[in-house]
């Protein structure tokens, strides 16, 4: 193996390794939730933070992007979560025919770009300071 001659990027180990993090899926008083959406056309971007992960936070986190957004067609590409495609979400979105969902396929997890940022973030600790404006 030739050696590097120049530093790995960020999330990567020396070896060339991508670095892993044990994920922590507990559930606590101190849990926060973060929903998120990026413009990918001009780089704006939105979060939301939330108590809980259901439906009524997630709907009211599309109304947020819906208000951002006040023409065009809104495409929002999501994972299966059971808050996305409930009945109540799916009749929410029945009033708000310009946000579309796209579902990332079942079993292709990869695919969901967010993951990684959100493993280099559980890997440096807690949030900066900025995270909380």
């Amino acid at each position: 193996m030739i050696p590097r001659a120049f530093p790995p990027a960020p999330g990567w180990s020396p070896d060339g390794h991508r670095i892993k993090n044990e994920i922590d899926y507990s559930r606590g008083p101190e849990k926060t939730w973060v929903y998120g959406a990026l413009r990918v056309r001009d780089g704006q971007e939105l979060t939301m933070t939330a108590t809980s992960r259901n439906s009524a936070f997630y709907q009211q986190f599309l109304q947020l992007v819906e208000d951002a957004n006040p023409v065009g067609d809104i495409y929002v590409i999501t994972d299966n979560l059971s808050s996305h495609n409930s009945v109540s979400t799916r009749t929410w979105l029945e009033d708000h025919p310009r946000i579309r969902h796209v579902f990332i396929p079942v079993g292709a997890c990869w695919l969901n770009l967010q993951e990684g940022w959100w493993r280099i973030f559980r890997k440096t600790g807690p949030p900066p300071e900025w995270w909380t404006r």
